[in-house]
């Protein structure tokens, strides 16, 4: 595969500026992963602040040096999604609960609304979304301590 025929950079103000190789340049454009969860490196989309889509990008590994940097740091930034390592506890088996977590970036507290909010993403992980709207992955049920499973499995 050649590489994409565009270049990337960062304005005074730190948003990404997309330069094809037509001459057209835009400012605020964003790297847009098409399966953020199955295939991070894979299908990105580079898309305008309008919501069109400027480019498209195979492979993370098809963009070199500068480039690729800035993507996954914009990536990096845009999908803030922690990993739950250990459940701690729950304030209760009825929702809304707090529970009380350790994920890959410290340990936390969120807070489930309800069961709904938590979705299987395939046979061994989950995707939970809090109250406040960040959403938590649990990549590998089996990985989870004991506890943190029978935590689990009530509200599953």
């Amino acid at each position: 595969m050649s590489a994409p025929d565009f270049t990337l950079s960062r304005n005074a103000f730190g948003r990404l500026v997309y330069a094809g190789s037509d001459g057209r340049t835009e400012e605020g454009v964003m790297p847009v992963r098409a399966f953020p969860l199955s295939a991070p490196d894979e299908r990105i989309a580079i898309v305008g602040a309008d919501g069109h889509e400027l480019a498209w990008i195979d492979r993370l590994t098809d963009i070199a040096g500068d480039a690729r940097a800035l993507l996954e740091e914009e990536l990096a930034r845009r999908e803030f999604m922690p990993e739950i390592r250990r459940i701690r506890g729950v304030s209760s088996f009825a929702t809304p609960s707090t529970w009380q977590i350790e994920t890959d970036r410290g340990e936390t507290s969120m807070v489930l609304k309800g069961e709904e909010d938590i979705r299987r993403l395939g046979r061994t992980s989950l995707l939970i979304a809090d109250s406040n709207g960040i959403h938590f992955l649990i990549r590998d049920l089996a990985a989870l301590d004991r506890a943190s499973r029978k935590l689990l499995d009530r509200f599953l």
